[in-house]
């Protein structure tokens, strides 16, 4: 195996159908193809429907790949065009016709500034402390919950066991929070 290729290496492991293999896969190219993608279609959501269509393809044709011939982020990206390019075929003409202007575009113009600009940090920033406000409203037992179990990743049992709760007084504190939550980040 190459080790100066770690994705070449998952793309060998998802050819032998190793799960966790192709999850870190996916968690280590995903936001790359998922970039170009999206500067080839032009929308997010048919972006985000390709690929997972990517994904699909490289799980069944990784057996394919072949690191003789190249690096597997390569390899990938391929995929990742291709398929891309067929999905803008199947659209109409006049979309087409924009599709290779854009194809003829010098490629450093398309790739978009994706820094926050001021103004969304501004509103990023007022949505944390609305958030941080909301959260100030709950008892600090359930909003400690909250956090634990939606920022956290803890399970409702290892919750109720943390704070001496009945599981399903757990489930009836969470589920009160977050309607409490919604109706103070809705009003």
């Amino acid at each position: 195996m190459m080790t100066d290729d770690p994705v070449a290496e998952l793309i060998i492991r998802v050819a032998a159908q190793d799960r966790a293999a192709f999850r870190t896969l996916y968690g280590q190219t995903s936001a790359k193809l998922m970039g170009v993608l999206l500067r080839i279609l032009g929308t997010r959501s048919e972006a985000e429907d390709a690929l997972q269509e990517v994904f699909t393809r490289v799980w069944l044709r990784a057996g394919r790949f072949d690191a003789t011939k190249g690096r597997g982020m390569t390899w990938l990206i391929a995929i990742a065009r291709n398929h891309a390019i067929d999905r803008l075929r199947a659209r109409p003409t006049a979309v087409q016709v924009v599709a290779r202007d854009a194809e003829d575009a010098d490629p450093v113009e398309q790739v978009r500034d994706t820094a926050p600009t001021a103004e969304t940090r501004m509103i990023a920033a007022g949505e944390a402390r609305r958030i941080a406000d909301c959260f100030e409203t709950l008892e600090p037992d359930r909003a400690e919950a909250v956090r634990g179990a939606y920022l956290g990743g803890l399970s409702y049992l290892d919750l109720a066991e943390r704070h001496g709760v009945p599981l399903n007084t757990m489930r009836t504190w969470l589920r009160r929070s977050l309607l409490k939550l919604r109706e103070c980040l809705d009003a």
